[in-house]
């Protein structure tokens, strides 16, 4: 005999067998005993969670004769009798299921509504089963709802799609809904533990308590990653080769990373960053798995008596939540969880791994301070420990609304080098402050006199009340032949451009090397027209060689991305070529992308040098010396790609 997955063979056959969904049982149990039945019902929820069960155990229900052959509907079916057993084989011709996504049209529909007519044969009532119903087309929707509003007596409606959302209101209106909820993992895991014991399976409870958190509320799918953990462990379940299965990061790694951000450790940071990359484990895994840790450390301060002290990792999650504020804990779970949706923008994940672990070291909530932990490795260096000693700044002031730029009175320099406190400076030796960047004034005094329109601020003594020679226009407007503001004209007459001046070429980003094998792979793709994620992969592809083995068509190509080197997409665009493609990591330096964007930039350069060659902008720019073409004003017509 085959085997029978342990999805299969331990579906539940009665509602007492159903775990996790009390709420449904209850009411469906009730509705039966009392003789409240519905000609509709809708089952609502994530994949795996009972809803195909449900609506079996319901139609055994409806249809249960009894061991006898002289029962009625009921709660609690025997399956022992010829209907019972006849609804868990799949044989009731009374009971039909239909797969709405496979059979969405009208005319599928319309077939099963014809037969609606006809009285059950064998059972007590008809039952229609409509799986995945929001994926029926809105013809097939209005069809059914004159018989799914008033069907005949002997007629049963069960509904079930893991998307409400897409089902017409008017279909919702006629039915009652029932929403099974997502399992908890510890339903998970007993329930995991009881079906082992059943197959005399030795396993571990950290392999169990592995296996519940990966199902994500699943029964369906515990079982089968139990399967699939009994084939991998050669029929008993281990904490280890679970983990090895899963691909899921070690606990001690995720500890070791919370007690380094408890440290305020830089340094024990990247080398915990660095040990996981050289483990070869999943940079989304792990922020997975920070979300999960630092979402039971807050539980262990908000309500410690809610962690099970039966769990070995209780006494962990209670040091490691003792070690940080809660405010801290909130802040680098936010961090985590965003974390992981930035991971693919990211150069590589890892780097991404890294800069998010070193972002819940840099934004600490103000007024924290490190705490020690217990391993010394984590410990933080000289260098680091002066690190965190910050002075604080002189805060940013927003710039005047006047255009008239003055120069500040008595202004601290700026150090470049550690901050000290200022010292005002003898009136014999002036202090010369290098100036990074135009720094805004505070307010100034109504007495202050003004620099001129545009000048350039220039160091001076910081007990130079004014700047005499400056003082020309005093309170007043501008001259008429003053420059506009937006000149920066030093003292010397020379300073003035030219009149086809422009602002310097930005460097170029892109890095094209073109080769022959790139030409002959951009004809390639353009006469295969693909789409989407596919054609992205195609665009962002090096080919590297291009031979014919077998007959078949051999292209070797260089992907960056790692997202592009699935092996679904590889598959998609060698059916779409219909080729064989060998991919290997690595920068592309010839690429369609990388082409497209070169062109790109070939035409806007071509562009503006048309623009700045023209007789009429050449004779604005000698008319108006404070004229200047502004950069990415010049748009070029962008003709299409050949």
């Amino acid at each position: 005999m085959s085997y029978l997955v342990l999805a299969r063979k331990y579906r539940p056959q009665s509602f007492e067998q159903l775990v996790g969904q009390e709420h449904v049982v209850q009411a469906l149990a009730n509705a039966l005993t009392q003789g409240r039945l519905h000609h509709a019902y809708l089952f609502t929820g994530t994949r795996g969670v009972g809803k195909t069960t449900v609506s079996r155990i319901l139609a055994k229900s409806l249809n249960c004769t009894g061991p006898d052959g002289t029962g009625g509907i009921t709660a609690q079916p025997c399956g022992v009798c010829a209907a019972c057993r006849d609804i868990d084989s799949g044989r009731f011709v009374d009971y039909v299921e239909l797969d709405a996504a496979s059979n969405r049209g009208v005319e599928e529909i319309s077939q099963l509504l014809d037969q609606a007519v006809y009285k059950p044969v064998v059972g007590r009532f008809k039952v229609y089963m409509i799986d995945e119903v929001h994926m029926l087309s809105n013809t097939a929707f209005n069809a059914m709802l004159k018989t799914l509003e008033e069907p005949p007596e002997y007629l049963k409606f069960v509904l079930a799609t893991t998307d409400p959302q897409k089902v017409p209101v008017t279909v919702l209106s006629r039915c009652l809904q029932f929403n099974l909820r997502p399992m908890a993992a510890a339903d998970v895991q007993s329930h995991l533990g009881n079906v082992l014991g059943a197959e005399s399976v030795p396993a571990e409870p950290g392999a169990l308590r592995l296996l519940s958190r990966a199902a994500r509320g699943s029964m369906r799918d515990a079982l089968s990653l139990t399967d699939q953990a009994i084939a991998f462990g050669a029929g008993s379940l281990t904490e280890a080769g679970v983990r090895q299965m899963l691909g899921s990061v070690d606990r001690g790694h995720v500890v070791a990373i919370v007690d380094a951000l408890a440290a305020a450790s830089g340094e024990a940071v990247v080398a915990q960053a660095d040990a996981l990359r050289g483990a070869g484990l999943s940079a989304a895994g792990t922020l997975e798995d920070l979300a999960t840790l630092f979402q039971q450390m807050a539980l262990a301060q908000a309500a410690p008596a809610a962690l099970d002290d039966a769990d070995g990792e209780t006494a962990e999650i209670r040091r490691l939540a003792a070690a940080l504020p809660a405010d801290e804990i909130q802040l680098m779970y936010s961090m985590a969880l965003h974390g992981r949706a930035e991971l693919h923008l990211a150069p590589d994940e890892y780097a991404g791994l890294l800069m998010v672990l070193l972002r819940m070291l840099a934004f600490r909530p103000a007024g924290t301070t490190p705490k020690p932990v217990k391993a010394a490795a984590l410990v933080r260096p000289p260098a680091v420990a002066k690190a965190v000693v910050a002075v604080p700044l002189p805060k940013a002031v927003p710039p005047a609304p006047s255009p008239v730029v003055a120069a500040p009175v008595a202004a601290p320099p700026v150090a470049v080098a550690p901050v000290a406190a200022p010292v005002a400076a003898p009136a014999s030796a002036p202090v010369a402050a290098p100036v990074a960047a135009p720094v805004a004034a505070p307010a100034l005094k109504a007495a202050e006199p003004a620099t001129s329109f545009g000048a350039r601020l220039r160091p001076r003594p910081v007990e130079q009340p004014a700047v005499e020679d400056d003082a020309d226009f005093g309170d007043g407007p501008p001259p008429d032949d003053a420059p506009p503001p937006w000149m920066e004209a030093d003292d010397s007459p020379s300073s003035a451009a030219p009149p086809d001046a422009r602002e310097p070429d930005a460097p170029r980003r892109v890095e094209l090397r073109e080769t022959p094998e790139g030409a002959q792979w951009a004809e390639r793709i353009a006469a295969a027209n693909i789409l989407g994620m596919t054609g992205e992969l195609a665009r962002q592809a090096q080919a590297l060689s291009r031979r014919t083995v077998d007959g078949r068509e051999v292209w070797t190509l260089r992907v960056e991305r790692e997202s592009l080197r699935a092996p679904a997409l590889v598959a998609k665009l060698e059916a779409a070529l219909d080729a064989k493609l060998d991919i290997e990591a690595g920068v592309a330096e010839d690429s369609i992308a990388l082409r497209t964007v070169a062109r790109a930039e070939a035409q806007q350069r071509a562009a503006e040098d048309i623009a700045a060659t023209h007789p009429m902008t050449r004779t604005l720019l000698s008319q108006f010396p404070s004229a200047r073409i502004l950069p990415g004003s010049v748009q070029p017509v962008l003709t299409p790609s050949p």
